[in-house]
């Protein structure tokens, strides 16, 4: 009787014992805290927490094995006749999002059981609408879509207020897969389309609210695969999408609109109102949903659509150029300023090619390179200089002006310029007029400053050659050599004019092209006087170019000197 007690105490320990292992099994993530609250000893609790946390994984998996059971269960339900299978459908999805729900309730630090819980709902529920939509034929393709819609939502508004990333992570992974498999399989895409476009609506929220940022590139990519096919497929002829539904051209323009929409709010909401940073990926993807918008409309729209798609980016233009001026230019981080002027100046170029006659669209370009460049100048801003850069080398290509330039200097002479190319040369002269010159220029402003003065020399000279053929055809009729010389003539005037320009007014640029100018009438006296030339006109321009190569560098010089 008297090892009773001490009998009793031990079977205490021995349960005790038994309890914290029980414990430590079911409770894996509060193994380190809670084995020193229960008394052990230390190098107990060293040599437990290994198999604690492993039985604990083995646990968590077991359970989730378990639930996949019972999705094989309601399969083998479904396919027997005991239950109409639309039942069995509506039971399955509840039981998917009910693990679903498991996983969202798991303790804070259980992260792998959370991981674990959602991946089985994930692996429920995919395959099983899988099943559902191609095989039983028991739910179409809009009610299949749906539910992957209902399975996203539910998963942020549950894992919304601990923000569980792997909640949202396999949620979306799951939902993006699944509906862009479907969408192939089931040939109707417009359904999976809208759960994606909702998918990155509520991504894009979720982003504003710094809640799953990582996931919102793959349902991006989803997207814009999704819709990019619904274009390929469908301005394909129609022998080779017979097993597509038809479509109408709202139901075909909306989802490029809508997923432009998303993306171009949320980034005007994120850097005006948040005035949060600007993102690679964000301009990136606002790039691609437009580029998906604009081939809607294009391939799908009304026959002017080109037209209006020219409209649309001037009046997206202006309001872009505003937002940059009013909002953005007063804030230090200049990334946002940047990236928003950059989308300005496109979306004009774009929109005056795409909606306005070769005329007006080189006369409104060449205007916006002389009002840029001057409001660039006026307020001391770069970027806006280089903007009448593109706008002037824009409206140099439409109205032709290069090409004529390159033709009355070293081609076959063209006929009388146009009154774009005219316009167009009066503006690269204005711009280069307008550009403000000071000491210590940094190589952006000397580059800006050479292409402006080179695009009016040569715009210039071009003129001049064109007009000294003019009068030396009302007194002789005009042959190759007196092309050549006059040619050689306009070439020379041209590289002393330059170099006496730069030495005056102290303009580098203007002697680099000048003496840019005396390679090319080296050339071109080689390579035309010589061939075409008469032998007096050949030694009048071997003469011109001597005096011009001996000139060149004393005139430059002379402003050193000063």
């Amino acid at each position: 009787m008297d090892d009773l007690p001490e009998s009793i105490n031990r079977l205490a320990t021995r349960l005790e014992v038994l309890e914290r292992r029980v414990y430590v099994l079911e409770h894996p993530s509060e193994v380190s805290s809670a084995l020193p609250a229960l008394g052990t000893r230390s190098s107990e609790t060293v040599e437990t927490r290994p198999f604690a946390l492993a039985g604990g994984a083995f646990s968590v998996l077991g359970i989730a094995m378990l639930g996949i059971a019972g999705a094989y269960l309601l399969r083998a339900v479904a396919e027997s006749t005991s239950l109409p299978k639309l039942a069995i459908a509506a039971i399955a999805i509840v039981y998917a999002m009910l693990w679903l729900v498991w996983a969202t309730r798991a303790p804070a630090a259980a992260w792998l059981a959370s991981m674990t819980y959602a991946c089985t709902s994930a692996l429920i529920l995919a395959p099983m609408l899988w099943e559902l939509t191609l095989r039983f034929k028991v739910l179409p393709a809009a009610v299949t879509a749906g539910v992957l819609g209902a399975f996203v939502c539910a998963a942020y508004a549950l894992a919304w207020k601990r923000n569980l990333a792997s909640v949202f992570w396999v949620a979306n992974v799951t939902a993006a897969v699944a509906a862009v498999a479907l969408s192939i399989a089931t040939h109707q895409l417009e359904p999976f389309i809208a759960t994606l476009l909702l998918m990155v609506l509520l991504c894009e929220y979720a982003a504003l609210r710094n809640h799953g940022l990582s996931v919102r590139p793959l349902v991006a990519a989803a997207a814009d695969l999704a819709i990019w096919a619904l274009i390929f497929i469908y301005a394909s002829p129609q022998s080779t999408r017979e097993v597509y539904p038809l479509l109408g051209a709202p139901a075909l323009l909306a989802p490029g609109f809508a997923l432009f929409l998303i993306y171009g709010v949320s980034v005007a909401l994120k850097t005006t109102v948040f005035q949060r940073q600007i993102t690679a990926f964000e301009t990136i993807q606002t790039m691609i949903a437009f580029l998906l918008a604009a081939s809607s409309l294009l391939y799908f729209g009304p026959s002017g659509g080109a037209i209006g798609l020219g409209v649309f980016c001037l009046v997206l233009s202006a309001a872009s150029y505003a937002t940059v001026f009013a909002v953005l230019d007063r804030v230090s981080e200049r990334r946002n300023y940047q990236v928003f002027s950059t989308w300005s100046a496109v979306l004009w170029l774009s929109g005056c090619v795409l909606c306005l006659p070769p005329l007006w669209s080189a006369a409104s370009l060449g205007a916006a390179a002389v009002a840029a460049t001057l409001l660039g100048v006026r307020f001391s801003r770069l970027t806006l200089q280089f903007h009448g850069l593109a706008y002037l080398l824009s409206a140099a290509a439409v109205s032709g002006l290069l090409n004529y330039a390159f033709l009355a200097l070293a081609g076959t002479l063209p006929a009388a310029p146009s009154m774009s190319i005219c316009l167009v040369s009066t503006g690269a002269i204005l711009c280069y007029a307008a550009g403000k010159f000071c000491q210590g220029e940094t190589w952006k402003q000397q580059l800006l400053h050479t292409v402006f003065a080179t695009v009016a020399i040569a715009a210039a000279a071009a003129l001049l050659v064109q007009g000294l053929m003019g009068l030396t055809a009302l007194s002789v009729n005009p042959g190759a050599h007196h092309l050549a010389f006059i040619r050689t003539l306009t070439i020379c005037v041209a590289a002393l004019a330059l170099a006496f320009s730069g030495a005056h007014w102290r303009r580098m640029e203007l002697t680099r092209i000048g003496y840019a100018t005396l390679v090319l009438v080296a050339v071109k006296l080689v390579f035309e006087d010589l061939r075409h030339g008469h032998l007096g006109f050949i030694a009048a321009s071997i003469f011109l170019v001597a005096v011009t190569l001996i000139a060149v560098p004393r005139i430059a010089r002379m402003g050193h000197r000063v």
